[in-house]
């Protein structure tokens, strides 16, 4: 591996945002930006309860719903670093999109309401980063706001999400008490401003926690308080150790207010110093490490439509080795053929540019005519595909119905178009060619019902359809299937790749099945179809 590379590769910081709805996402991320020098002001002025959208948020329903239901990518240099922030949905029904984007960050940022604490969607994403072993750093946000003790919702933390926590700032005061944050790691204080809009210019900067300026600055109380918590903070939880935070056992915390540029500074600078450079992946051959010699890199989320003045498509990949390069011919695995790309393109929100190169840890766009799939592997040489994109069973199902039949070929295209992005699962049912259409959530046929209506022109309405679950079938045994089929015709559907799924009435019906058909594998996601070459 050449020099070039090897700094390349370690300068790269790749991370996702992870959060419930509400809990300041969005907001962070903006403040992120900001410091970045990606965005000059920030727009998270809320105006009539209506959400001036933020520079992640550009598909109209998100701008209309106030939640980000895309994910997008996002790059900026600080610090000597490159940062790439990779925003996920926060709205549950959109939950398979996130764990999708999971797998291609290095590190997570979990972002925590102060006055709401752990919640059921948290849980459920953290249980995502603690399989894949994902570094996690938490902050707590919205201090500006009366919340939870600070200690209890340390405590919360630890039990809710079965790991370590340790505090790397703390916060002065809270509601209407909040002064800012001292930064344990840094053994500093920056006291700040409240801004929304820009970054802040420091006020003053203390660096030992028992100088009497401390106690004129923010009171005598709230200085003797936060030695006090100080304190008690060194005598509870054990030094920080970077080892265990990169090998996902420990949690380092952080306190602010996103919305008053409080503490974010703190984060992203403690952040591009301890979070891990880009990682290595697991491959149906052997485990590729970022220093391999030859590109490779995997497509985890299809977005159609970005520009709404244009019919495109783009396939976001991850670089996992080597180098990507622009114009040069790459093997599409699954396909079997070489591919090259005149316009690889990167992120800055809605911004895109076109780029020669990209290193490990990069996400790039590639226009695409269709030719990609999620969990699709780009290389050079070798045949291997990278492990562990699955779609999931859908939770529920409703049948599509076509309003306007002059528009059947654009509901067609349009449909076939989403569910190659991932929003959510086809299943198709003869006779009469009956689409089904299964997500994790309601909301998601809104925002399908919308999107075939303004990027194709077809109005359509969905039916709900009484199944509990789609299992994809695999077998050795044919006559045994035959029998199967012959026996549940009605319940048989094929996905939008031709593979056969049972869609299953009730748990019990499913459980039949099972005992009945024992030699038939009735599987609950598509991860299997990795395994078929």
């Amino acid at each position: 591996m050449s020099t070039k590379n090897a700094e390349e590769i370690e300068k790269r910081r790749t991370f996702g945002i992870i959060s419930h709805p509400d809990a300041g996402k969005t907001t962070l991320t903006e403040k992120l930006l900001l410091f970045g020098g990606a965005i000059q002001t920030a727009g998270a002025v809320k105006n009539n309860k209506i959400k001036k959208s933020a520079t992640s948020d550009f598909m109209e329903i998100e701008k209309q719903r106030g939640i980000s239901v895309a994910t997008s990518v996002m790059a900026f240099e600080y610090a000597g670093k490159q940062v790439n922030i990779l925003d996920t949905p926060g709205h549950k029904d959109f939950a398979e999109d996130t764990f999708r984007t999971l797998t291609a960050v290095d590190s997570v940022i979990l972002v925590i309401d102060s006055a709401s604490g752990v919640e059921e969607q948290t849980e459920k994403l953290m249980e995502v980063c603690r399989m894949r072993k994902t570094p996690v750093i938490i902050f707590i946000n919205k201090m500006d706001r009366e919340g939870k003790y600070t200690f209890d919702l340390l405590d919360e933390l630890e039990s809710s999400l079965s790991i370590k926590v340790r505090p790397l700032t703390w916060p002065i005061g809270m509601g209407d008490r909040f002064k800012g944050v001292y930064n344990i790691y840094d053994k500093g204080l920056n006291l700040f401003q409240a801004s929304k809009t820009k970054i802040a210019t420091d006020v003053v900067a203390i660096s030992d926690i028992n100088s009497p300026e401390l106690d004129e600055i923010v009171g005598e109380a709230p200085a003797a308080e936060l030695r006090e918590e100080l304190e008690i903070v060194e005598g509870v939880y054990d030094a920080f150790d970077r080892e265990s935070y990169l090998a996902g056992d420990v949690a380092p915390v952080f306190f602010g207010s996103a919305v008053n540029n409080f503490g974010v500074k703190e984060l992203l600078d403690t952040f591009c110093r301890i979070s891990p450079s880009p990682r290595g992946r697991e491959t149906d051959l052997r485990f590729i490490n970022p220093s391999d010699d030859k590109f490779s890199g995997f497509i985890f989320k299809i977005h159609a439509n970005l520009d709404p003045k244009h019919r495109d498509r783009i396939a976001f990949l991850r670089i996992v080795s080597g180098k990507f390069e622009r114009n040069t011919f790459y093997n599409h695995v699954r396909l079997d053929k070489k591919m090259k790309f005149p316009n690889p393109t990167s992120f800055m929100a809605q911004d895109k540019s076109v780029i020669d190169e990209a290193y490990p840890g990069d996400v790039i766009g590639l226009y695409d005519t269709g030719n990609f799939k999620i969990g699709d592997t780009l290389n050079e040489g070798e045949k291997f595909m990278y492990k562990g994109i699955p779609s999931f069973s859908p939770e529920i199902f409703q049948e599509l119905e076509n309003l306007d039949p002059l528009k059947s070929k654009q509901l067609e295209k349009g449909i076939m178009q989403l569910m190659d992005e991932g929003v959510a699962q086809l299943f198709i049912q003869q006779p009469g060619n009956r689409k089904i259409v299964g997500t994790v959530g309601q909301l998601q046929f809104e925002v399908i019902a919308y999107r075939l209506e303004h990027e194709y022109g077809a109005h359509c309405r969905f039916n709900p359809k009484n199944y509990f679950k789609a299992c994809w079938l695999t077998s050795d045994n044919q006559e045994q299937m035959n029998q199967f089929m012959r026996a549940k015709g009605n319940y048989l559907a094929k996905d939008k790749d031709g593979n056969w799924v049972f869609l299953a009435e009730t748990p019990f019906l499913l459980t039949m099945a099972e005992q009945d058909y024992p030699e038939i594998t009735f599987h609950k996601t598509s991860e299997f179809k990795l395994e078929v070459h």
